[in-house]
């Protein structure tokens, strides 16, 4: 792509003299901005932390769309069905700014990155497309978008803002992010990814990995505890590859879970060749590390998760199964599957479908293998098994994991789990919900409880889903 071409506001040339967002304290043009935010939790604390960017530099974040000048879709690229969304959502979006024709729309995040001029050609009303490496440029973007706004420059005379720069080095290690309250927080210790798996566009729209310093995530974990918050959840891509020079993941687990009035730490998504002795041994003796592990599997054939890169074969994927349930009892095991991956036969798939029956996760998020433009698997594998037969494996594991995770939740019918409080339940008033040491989702009456308590709840009756009890 010729960003200098297509978007001459920064080009190649050029973008290594932009200022920097810290070195704008106050806008020219200050804006009050709506962030709308799909996909994953890193796109929820990246937008969190773009707030905090634009807050910094005297901008104003809204919660209402209709008081706002600018609005940021914050994206998602790691399936096709995120992007249609997306672009439907503009597409409403476009129809706001018509009635709105200074409204600033501006798309952020890995969706920016991965379809780059595809989407200016596919919603040329777009005003600014910015990837995950470039948001301390956000004021900036504002400042220049303002300017042509209020010189009463229509769309079709100036080019959009492009910020598409991958940055190794950058970590936004000294930006603090905006939180909504609440009681548990999502913390980025690690951005990137070195695994290169070939059905997925995360190492082409997010780099290569880097790690935050220990110290200043422990300190951030201090502060976020001050601020009331009881649950930290750690995010990277390969969550469990981090290192701060000799320290590594599992001793950062330690010490964030040694942090006074935190009451839990989870993290994901963690890759299982790096599932270390050193994370195992955290999750066994650290009292606020949750007894839960999201562990993806992918596939259950060896062959398969060879095609994929998944640098581990279903025996070693099993064998670190046994470790962690021999090491950490009662541990909750929940995974990611893909069926129908390129060149997967009945005898391939029907390995998956004995893992899963044979391990017993307690859920699992299921998908139909989706092509997506830009991976290795895109340019040297073919999508050949047909649509039907994807849907219909689909089905299958899915039918399989319904009745495997429901027979797990029945299992602890009469027991006492311990249940962080998150919220009044949807569909009663008189009840809260929240989360199990173990990521199951427990409904019981409030009695006298009050959200951010730690309670224990009697289980009385369950679905797959859900565990529904008593307080004692």
């Amino acid at each position: 792509m010729n960003n200098q071409t297509l978007f001459p506001l920064y080009g190649k040339d050029k973008q290594a003299d932009a200022p920097q967002a810290s070195q704008v304290e106050t806008p020219t043009h200050a804006r009050r901005v709506y962030i709308e935010t799909y996909g994953c939790q890193m796109n929820v604390s990246d937008s969190e932390l773009m707030a905090g960017i634009l807050m910094q530099s005297g901008h104003q974040t809204v919660s209402v769309l209709d008081d706002a000048d600018v609005v940021l879709v914050n994206t998602c690229a790691i399936r096709e069905n995120a992007e249609t969304k997306v672009i439907n959502r503009l597409t409403q979006l476009n129809h706001h700014k018509r009635r709105h024709p200074d409204l600033i729309i501006g798309v952020c995040g890995c969706m920016a990155q991965h379809l780059r001029d595809k989407l200016i050609d596919a919603a040329p009303y777009v005003d600014l497309v910015m990837g995950p490496d470039a948001y301390r440029d956000l004021p900036i973007a504002l400042d220049s978008l303002a300017r042509g706004v209020e010189s009463h420059v229509s769309m079709t005379d100036r080019d959009p803002f492009v910020g598409l720069r991958l940055d190794k080095s950058e970590d936004y290690a000294d930006i603090a992010p905006i939180r909504k309250e609440g009681i548990r927080a999502w913390l980025t210790i690690q951005r990137g990814c070195d695994k290169m798996c070939t059905f997925c566009i995360v190492p082409f729209v997010r780099g290569r990995e880097r790690s935050l310093p220990l110290k200043l995530l422990v300190e951030d974990v201090e502060k976020l505890v001050d601020q009331g918050f009881k649950e930290v959840v750690l995010l990277g891509q390969t969550v469990n590859s981090y290192h701060d020079n000799d320290a590594d993941f599992g001793d950062l687990l330690y010490a964030i879970g040694d942090v006074d009035g935190l009451e839990r730490v989870r993290f994901t998504s963690p890759h299982p060749a790096d599932a270390t002795d050193s994370m195992i041994d955290a999750m066994a003796n650290s009292p606020s590390v949750c007894k839960h592990l999201h562990l993806p599997l992918q596939s259950g054939s060896t062959e398969v998760l060879e095609r994929m890169r998944r640098t581990y074969t279903a025996a070693e994927y099993r064998d670190l199964v046994s470790k962690l349930r021999e090491r950490v009892p009662d541990i909750a095991i929940t995974t990611d599957v893909i069926v129908g991956f390129c060149g997967e036969t009945d005898a391939e798939f029907q390995q998956t479908y004995e893992m899963m029956a044979d391990i017993r996760y307690d859920s699992a998020f299921m998908f139909k293998y989706s092509e997506r433009e830009g991976t290795l698997a895109h340019k040297a594998l073919p999508d050949d098994v047909p649509e039907t037969v994807k849907g219909e494996r689909l089905k299958q594991i899915i039918g399989l994991q319904e009745k495997i995770s429901a027979e797990i939740n029945t299992a602890t019918v009469g027991d006492t789990v311990t249940v962080l409080v998150e919220g009044e339940s949807r569909r009663d008033a008189d009840k809260y919900h929240g989360k199990s040491d173990g990521f199951k989702t427990a409904v019981f009456p409030k009695a006298d409880s009050k959200i951010g308590d730690v309670v224990n709840v009697r289980v009385e009756r369950t679905t797959a889903h859900t565990l529904i009890g008593q307080i004692v």
